[in-house]
Order: C-alpha cells, then structure tokens, then sequence
C-alpha cells in the first residue's frame, strides 16, 4: 500500500519525535533510584563534607537517595575514571574539586580525559586560600614575608596537600609572581602539613579551611588569595594588593559522565541551584568559610577550563610532575 506524501511525511515527523518525548519523559522521572555521588577524597575533608549537605539536599528535593562514596586515591583520578565508566544516565556523578582539570596536564597516562569524557553539572561553592605563617616568622605583611624569603634563599619551606595539588601550585604562582624560592615539602593531606606548620617545622603554606587556626593564632594569615576580602576574616587584605594580578581559589563541583542526557543535566544544575538558595545550607557552607557559587553547567563547563589552562602554565613553567 503506497500512502499519501503528506501522511508518509506526518507519520515520519511523528516517529522523528519519539525518541526525543521519550528522553524528556526520562528526565521528568528521574530519579527513580538511589543516585551515587563519587567523591575523590576520604570522609571528613572539605569536598565530602560539601557533597554530603548536597547530597541531603537532593534527597529531599528529589524523593531519591543521593548517596555519597568515597574513592580517594591518585589525586581524585580513581573517582574520576570510575565516574567516566559508570552509564551516562544520571545515577552516576562525581563531586570533586579542581583536581581532574590540573590533572590533565599533571599526569600523561591517564585511561580518561576529562574534558572529553565528563560533562559538567554545576558549581557549588567557591572558597578561599589564605596564605599563612607560623607566628615565629618575623613576617607580618607580605611584602615583609617576600623580603624575609629573599634573604634567606632556600631556607624557608612551603608545605602542601601533595605535589601537584592547588594547595602545592598556589604556592608555585606565588614564586613565579615574586621571585621567592621556597622549598616545597609536601604532605599526605592538608592537616598534616597545617599541623607542621602550627609547630614551626615549615614556615609557610597557602590553605583553605583554616578560619579557627586563625583566629585563635595558631598561624598568622598575610593574605586571602581571592582578589575580594573574605567575608569570616575581613581583616585579610587580598593577596593580589601586593601581588597584581594573584587570583587562587579551591572550589568543588558535580559532574556527570559524558554522555548523560541534556534534560538530566538540566534537571540536576536546577536542583543543585536551587538548594543553593536555601538559608541553611548557605550557612552550612559558609561556616565552611566557603560562598555559594551555582549558575549555568556552561558557566562550570567554562571554569573547568579556564582553570585547566591557569595551572597547566604553573605546572609547565615549574616543572611539576605527579608522584
């Protein structure tokens, strides 16, 4: 039976359209399960901390359990890789911070790559580094701490969260911007070195989370790394007043394998956003000494790679290789 060219045509348009009412309906659906939230990190550090009060969110939001694992190893590269095998289907995300974007120049032989293989989901929040000292050294600026390290070359250390970290390529910038040479001791873990740093067996570090070492003198800061003041130590001056044009941030974000459907991604960024906006968990995080961030899976999409090219620069000139 040969039909009409318009009906032929109707029928056409109309199973053409199938595929794509079938995606939208799977995403005002879903979720219809658990989700699983990779976290790169051991319990108890910033970004599974954040990823436990999203999580609990969108629990609420969703009717679905979010439900946090934690896959620490390799510089947040296990999480990733087990995020960019999973199915693209929404179940799947992956919650970490600037990591896997360093890491694409970091290291060489990864089974991923993560601009390829991931699609960004949203931002959540943004948090400061504050540059800090052991109260013995006799520096209470920065320029009085860039003068101190000047006249004692390679005499002071620089402790970090791991070679290669952001904690570890902030301090990098700071050398490359003012011509300091500081040895770098890294550690397994921010608190270690804080720790060390506390007790004077390294002098210097660039860390975020350190309000009440703070303010109860434990270490001095000299400066925020952010180009504002921060909002719990307004009385911080911006490293970049000192240092034109030093901008370093820690932030954490979630993201989804490649693949996952649009409408699914959609649906997460506006969720995610709109726990944002709620009053307590904006003072959840700001206790935290982190801000909102939110906004666009394109504005995330865009500060993944503007931070992959920032420090893929440090990394390069500073000659930084992974462990």
């Amino acid at each position: 039976m040969k039909l009409p060219r318009r009906k032929f045509l109707h029928l056409a348009a109309g199973a053409a359209a199938l595929p794509a009412m079938s995606r939208i309906a799977w995403a005002q659906a879903y979720p219809t399960r658990p989700v699983r939230m990779i976290v790169g990190y051991p319990p108890g550090g910033t970004a599974d901390v954040v990823a436990r009060l999203i999580s609990q969110q969108l629990s609420e939001r969703l009717g679905q359990p979010f439900v946090v694992e934690n896959r620490a190893g390799a510089g947040t590269n296990i999480a990733t890789e087990a995020v960019v095998k999973s199915a693209p289907d929404g179940y799947t995300l992956l919650v970490v911070d600037a990591s896997p974007a360093i890491n694409t120049t970091l290291y060489h032989n990864l089974n991923f790559f993560f601009f390829r293989d991931i699609a960004p989901v949203a931002c959540v929040i943004s948090v400061p580094l504050f540059m800090v000292v052991n109260p013995a050294v006799p520096a209470k600026t920065v320029p009085e701490f860039i003068a101190y390290a000047k006249a004692n070359p390679r005499n002071v250390n620089m402790a970090s969260n791991g070679n290669g970290g952001l904690l570890h390529l902030a301090g990098e910038l700071f050398k490359m911007m003012t011509g300091v040479d500081l040895v770098h001791v890294p550690y397994r873990g921010a608190q270690p070195a804080l720790t060390d740093v506390i007790s004077g067996q390294v002098q210097v570090m660039f860390v975020a989370s350190t309000v009440e070492y703070i303010k109860t003198g434990k270490v001095r800061a000299l400066a925020v790394t952010t180009p504002t003041r921060s909002e719990v130590l307004p009385d911080v001056p911006p490293l970049s007043e000192f240092v034109p044009g030093y901008d370093a941030a820690a932030w954490i974000g979630v993201s989804a394998p490649k693949k996952t459907p649009p409408e699914i991604i959609d649906k997460l960024n506006k969720e995610v956003n709109a726990a944002l906006a709620d009053p307590k968990l904006k003072l959840q995080l700001a206790d935290l000494g982190s801000s909102v961030a939110g906004g666009s899976a394109a504005d995330y999409g865009r500060r993944l790679e503007e931070e992959a090219e920032k420090w893929g620069k440090v990394i390069r000139a500073a000659n930084i290789n992974a462990e």
